[in-house]
């Protein structure tokens, strides 16, 4: 027998009585959260700042208002970005563990992505829709639906007869969408009330519906926008147009650099790890990234390589004329902003620092580069020693009903390095209430209602049995 076949004979048991007395709390109470979530899908909080702010402010007053509705000590708290400008408002909430018990920090966020386009929107963007077991509504899955588990976790736990006493902290973050600007030194001035044995993350995705995951790796984030200058005005496109490089032809063909022929990342200095052994089935990707017919997908390997292992660059805008009304003119500068996903193990600076060489090494026609550094987010790996982590895997199992299956994702929690670095001894669990489906940051995006219901049901029995073990409560490596 393995040390985590022994360690897993020693996960704590709540019994068979208990455990259905916590399934009945959960399906009695799960409409009064749904509600809930209702109401928090009504409040359009996006944190981009070209949007009203105020309602941010609004967003976080509820979600401190419910949980302190349950009875735990909550406050509202900011920290200063790194312009010396105030970050989002977020929400710690907390309730102290009895002695000798460990503490569980939950983390979620109440900010949203902007609405995008409203026209291609099936349903209002901010009025929460039911439509074949699922609640559509910008947040309704990110991640507003991940607040709503952890505040109907602790409720269920305490209605059931089987609180067991553990310490639980609440961080409900409110620029999660923006990159957490102010997310490192909030964590630095609030260390003391958030330490943590082991963190949820409620802000990733399943399998698929009915299919739980928990997330052991996340890309980091690098973005930044290169501008790029070929002329000191704009020129007439007959009397100078051929030898005259416009800053557009220049700016395409500094983009067109970033990739080879097969769509692979082609920038020196970052990372590529190795290979995964998941398999990823390439039709029902394709139908859940909609792409469109007869279009082939970018890069080599298999597709989790390409989605958790290795670097991607996507272009995420571009200032320049727009076609209606473009002028017979030569543009003199054009911009883009780049985005670059980097695999665990890279560091973000040094990933900035390539992706800037790059520009600069491969400017066309001697063109002037500027870069503007944007936002950084640190790549993750989850070790799977832990006990906690054990626990999680019985807990989320025994309320799913189906073993909980170890992925990594494209995308990026800049809070999870955060934590990583802030409590090095505690598990930190990716979990989420997200499926393919979900739609986080596109249009129509909803949550499946019965996956939700089982979220909370699994976070509640994982509490449960955490407050069942003693501290210190180290990893197996420890004992």
């Amino acid at each position: 027998m393995n040390e985590l076949d022994q360690h897993a004979r020693n996960i704590p048991d709540i019994g068979a009585t208990s455990l259905e007395n916590l399934r009945s709390v959960v399906r009695n109470g799960f409409q009064q959260w749904r509600d809930q979530l209702d109401e928090l899908v009504r409040i359009p909080s996006v944190s981009d700042p070209s949007f009203p702010q105020e309602k941010v402010k609004q967003s976080a007053q509820r979600v401190a208002e419910l949980f302190r509705e349950i009875g735990l000590e909550t406050r509202i708290a900011t920290a200063l970005k790194s312009d010396g400008e105030p970050g989002a408002p977020a929400v710690i909430a907390h309730r102290p563990p009895q002695p000798g018990k460990p503490t569980v920090l939950l983390y979620a966020h109440h900010d949203v992505q902007p609405p995008g386009d409203e026209t291609v929107w099936s349903t209002p963007v901010f009025q929460p829709t039911e439509h074949e077991g699922r609640l559509y509504g910008r947040g309704a899955a990110d991640d507003k639906a991940g607040v709503i588990a952890h505040l109907a976790a602790i409720r269920a736990l305490q209605s059931s007869d089987i609180d067991t006493g553990v310490g639980i902290t609440v961080l409900i973050e409110g620029e999660e969408e923006i990159g957490s600007p102010s997310m490192q030194a909030f964590m630095a001035e609030n260390a003391a009330s958030l330490r943590a044995d082991a963190v949820i993350v409620a802000d990733s995705l399943n399998v698929d519906v009915g299919k739980p995951a928990f997330t052991s790796s996340l890309r980091g984030l690098v973005d930044l926008t290169v501008e790029v200058k070929t002329l000191e005005q704009a020129g007439h496109s007959g009397l100078f147009g051929g030898p005259a490089p416009d800053a557009l032809t220049a700016l395409s063909r500094l983009i067109a650099t970033l990739h080879d022929e097969n769509g692979d990342v082609n920038v020196n200095g970052l990372l590529h790890n190795k290979d995964t052994d998941v398999a990823i089935d390439e039709d029902e990707w394709r139908e859940a990234a909609q792409i469109s017919d007869g279009v082939q997908l970018m890069g080599s390997g298999s597709l989790s390589h390409r989605l958790w292992a290795k670097p991607a660059i996507a272009v995420l805008g571009i200032d320049a004329p727009p076609v209606e009304g473009a002028a017979n003119i030569l543009t003199p500068k054009a911009s883009a902003k780049l985005s670059l996903r980097i695999p665990a193990g890279q560091d973000p600076q040094d990933a900035q620092i390539a992706l800037t060489k790059h520009l600069h090494d491969n400017a066309p026609f001697g063109a002037q580069i500027h870069i503007t550094p944007g936002e950084l987010g640190k790549p993750f790996r989850s070790p799977s020693e832990h006990k906690a982590v054990q626990i999680a895997h019985e807990s989320y199992e025994t309320a799913w009903g189906e073993r909980v299956a170890e992925t990594g994702i494209g995308a990026s929690i800049p809070v999870v390095a955060d934590f990583a670095e802030a409590f090095p001894d505690a598990a930190i669990l990716i979990t989420g209430v997200e499926d393919p489906s979900s739609n986080a940051h596109a249009p129509n995006e909803s949550v499946h209602i019965e996956d939700l219901e089982k979220v909370i049901l699994s976070e509640a029995i994982f509490l449960a049995k955490m407050g069942l073990s003693e501290r210190p409560f180290s990893d197996t490596r420890n004992g």
